[in-house]
This record gives C-alpha cells, sequence and structure tokens, in this order.
C-alpha cells in the first residue's frame, strides 16, 4: 500500500454530521506501473491506495486551525474552482475560520518579498469560479524551504493546500519534510495541476476537459481561415510539453484537423515522405488545410542544436516549432511557385486562462472537498487525485511521473484515421 504519513492520532470527533464516514483501511488496487517512484518497481506485485473521504474522527481541532491556499505555476481552467471549494469545506462544514490565501505562489511566504496575505472568506471566493486564473495570482521558481516553514510557523499555519505542478508538488514534499525535521504538525496536501493531463497515476487532471473544448473552438476558426483564400493553411500551436494529450483529443473531438503533431512521435520535414511533401498533396486536392502542432513536437529540428536552458520551473526551455513551422512551410511553397495564405494562430495563454467548464467545475469542487478532509484528518506530504473513478490518498512523489500518448495505442491510430495524414512521413 502506498504509505500516507500522518501527524498523529485521529481523536477528535468531526462536526460534519453526513455520517458516510470512510475508515483509514479501505484501499483500492493501483496496477500501474510507474518508473521513478520509490518503492514501486516493474517486478512488484500490484499495490493499493487509501481512499478520499471524510473520516469519522480528525486530528485537527475545528476551533483552533489555520489553514493557508497557495497556487503555483501556470495558469489552468479551474484553480478558482478548487480554491472556492477549499474555502466553502472549511468553513461551512469544519467551522475553520482562519483561512489565508498566500499570494504570488511560494513568495508569498517569503518575507522579503512583502506580497501581503489575503483572507479568505466565503464572501470572498463566492464567485471566483467564474473567472479565470488563480485570484491569488502565482509564480515560479525555487524558494528557500526554511523560510517558508519559518513563515507557516510564525502565521500558526496548521494545514496548507499547494496547487500546483510537478515543481510545487517537489517543493511540498520538501515543505513537509523540513516540517517533520522541526517536529512541527502541519499538514501539507497537495492538489496536481497540469493542463496537459500527463500524470501516470491520475485518470486525468483538472482543466483538460475545458482546454479540449476551447482548443476545438480555435480548429473551427483555423478551419474557417483555411477554406476562406486558395491554398488557405491554419496553422495552430497548442500546449503539450512532452505529451501530445490535448492535441490529440482536440483533433478526434474536431475532425477538422489534417495534420497532428505531437512529441511523441518523431516526423520528417523533407523528403517525398515528409511532412511539407504531404501538405502539398494535400493543397494540391482539397486547397486548405489544418495542422495542430504540440508546443513540444518536433524540438530535433531547433537550426543551432544548442540547449535552451530552463525556466525559473526547471522546465527546459522549448525551441519554437509554431514559427519555425510557420516559416518553413512559406519558404517551401515559395520555392516551388505556389500560392500560399498561412494563417498562423497561438491560443495557448488564453486557453490557460478562461473559467472552468462544467465538468472541470465539478472535478474541482471535488478536489478541494476531498483535499480539506485529508487535511483536517492529519494526513501529510500527499496529494489527492482521481484514479479507476475514485478519489484515493497518493504520496507526492507519485505525481511527478509522465504519462504519454503511446504511438501504437488505439488514441494515436484513431488521430491518424481521423486526419488522414500519411504514417509514411513519420520518423522512427
Amino acid at each position: 500500500m502506498f504509505t500516507i504519513p500522518t501527524l498523529g492520532n485521529c481523536v477528535i470527533p468531526t462536526p460534519i454530521k453526513t455520517g458516510l464516514f470512510v475508515d483509514d483501511t479501505r484501499s483500492l488496487l493501483f496496477d500501474r506501473y510507474i518508473p521513478g517512484v520509490s518503492g514501486l518497481k516493474e517486478t512488484e506485485d500490484p499495490v493499493t491506495m487509501e481512499i478520499a473521504g471524510p473520516r469519522e474522527n480528525i486530528y485537527f481541532d475545528p476551533s483552533k486551525v489555520r489553514a493557508a491556499i497557495v497556487t503555483c505555476g501556470g495558469l489552468s481552467p479551474g484553480i478558482n474552482d478548487v480554491i472556492r471549494s477549499m474555502v466553502m469545506e472549511l468553513y461551512y462544514r469544519y467551522g475553520v475560520l482562519n483561512i489565508s490565501g498566500i499570494r504570488y505562489g511560494l513568495q508569498g511566504l517569503i518575507p522579503s518579498y512583502g506580497h501581503p496575505i489575503l483572507d479568505l472568506t466565503p464572501d470572498i471566493v463566492k464567485d471566483i469560479h467564474r473567472t479565470g486564473g488563480s485570484i491569488l495570482s502565482s509564480s515560479r521558481g525555487d524558494q528557500d524551504v526554511d523560510k517558508i516553514v519559518q513563515s507557516l510557523y510564525r502565521m500558526n499555519i496548521n494545514i496548507l493546500f499547494c496547487i500546483g505542478g510537478d515543481g510545487t508538488m517537489r517543493a511540498a514534499e520538501k515543505i513537509a519534510g523540513e516540517t517533520r525535521k522541526r517536529d512541527v504538525s502541519i499538514s501539507v496536501i497537495g492538489i496536481p495541476k497540469t493542463i496537459d493531463n500527463d500524470l501516470s497515476t491520475l485518470d486525468q487532471t483538472f482543466g483538460f476537459d475545458t482546454a479540449i473544448s476551447e482548443a476545438v473552438k480555435v480548429i473551427q476558426c483555423a478551419h474557417v481561415e483555411s477554406k476562406g483564400a486558395p491554398n488557405g493553411i491554419g496553422l495552430i500551436k497548442i500546449m503539450g510539453r512532452s505529451s501530445g494529450h490535448i492535441a490529440v483529443s482536440a483533433t478526434l473531438a474536431n475532425n477538422d484537423v489534417n495534420f497532428v503533431l505531437i512529441p511523441e512521435v518523431p516526423f520528417s520535414l523533407q523528403g517525398d515522405k515528409g511532412f511539407l511533401k504531404a501538405l502539398e498533396v494535400r493543397l494540391r486536392r482539397s486547397a486548405h488545410a489544418v495542422i495542430l502542432v504540440a508546443e513540444g513536437a518536433g524540438q530535433n529540428f531547433n537550426p543551432s542544436r544548442e540547449a535552451l536552458g530552463t525556466d525559473p520551473s526547471g522546465n527546459v526551455r522549448l525551441f519554437d516549432i509554431g514559427i519555425f513551422l510557420k516559416n518553413e512551410i512559406e519558404v517551401y511553397f515559395k520555392a516551388r511557385n505556389i500560392e500560399l495564405n498561412l494563417k498562423y494562430i497561438d491560443p495557448s495563454y488564453i486557453i490557460r486562462s478562461v473559467p472552468a467548464a462544467a465538468g472541470d467545475s465539478i472535478y474541482c469542487m471535488l478536489l478541494g472537498q476531498y483535499a480539506v478532509h485529508a487535511g483536517m484528518s492529519g494526513k501529510t506530504a500527499m496529494v489527492v487525485g482521481r484514479y479507476d473513478n475514485q478519489y484515493v490518498h497518493l504520496p507526492l512523489s507519485a505525481v511527478t511521473s509522465r504519462r504519454n500518448v503511446d504511438r501504437e495505442g488505439p488514441l494515436w491510430r484513431a488521430a491518424l484515421a481521423a486526419t488522414g495524414q500519411p504514417p509514411s512521413m513519420l520518423s522512427e
């Protein structure tokens, strides 16, 4: 069983009156191999996970609890929904009245930045799910864990909720480790956020459904533009650093895409079996084309062949495949004296910033509630997520492994069938 640390025995009766409680002994079979996750090897038998939910007895006295919420990294639809859900659950169901919003990510816990703390109440958060982004704002980059824990201690924080990506989860793991080292009873609960839906351990991450819906709208506009002029091309670059789940899913949801290019499947550019030749054939046949490329695709085409360094979150900076393809397409067709009308669209920051769609809002509400149940029960160094349609507790280390689109799997085969792009342009 995945081990979830706890701060101590739960002896305080919960104020929740639902009667539908979950026991710590309830678990769910976990049958996925996750490379790199401590304690889980390919040859080992399947392990189990704790089921999430309210406990009949809790660790913290609600009347004395001070909770804090922080959001880190890039934006994703649904962050405000998670914040709202946690505040409402803490305030109305547990009676926790002291809830602090940490501004601008973990910078907000470093005194030298001077970011003010936001008091979170139901009146403050009641409508924030109607807007995108994060009411708390965000930031990237490592911060001094020692100073963070000192700030939490000075503020008398008992539970810290961290909403963010794999970098945030690694920081949360360090914070939890430092609290154990100091023997400070602070629960650290993660709510994993990656719009790319590429976590090996979870069925889905919040914001993904909304991203697909918004991407489909962009594809529809690009399709209209491509048909509006001779040899029209709508070229769209979309999110997907190391996985093409958004690109492939949006392609299948729309069926107007003629070429979908993703990080998991290398492709050839030149030659009789390359992408540019396939595009030429498509234009001669149909006089228009829509191309959807994930931001992490085609990184091998970087002309300088030099590493571009990392961003403040530690992610490798990507070569801009969208601009590169735009230029290569224009050069190719100009050399052949073929008329071209290309429209290049990069909607990534628009998609990240919209309010969550209904399905994501429901998911975010439940994630927030289950995170609060875990925190009030004294769980720590863990995340809450959905696996096999059940909400479960997982160690922080389990949500940093990635799930890619399987180039031999049914999802990619369906994308090839939907686009009609020739498999021969794909390189080994």
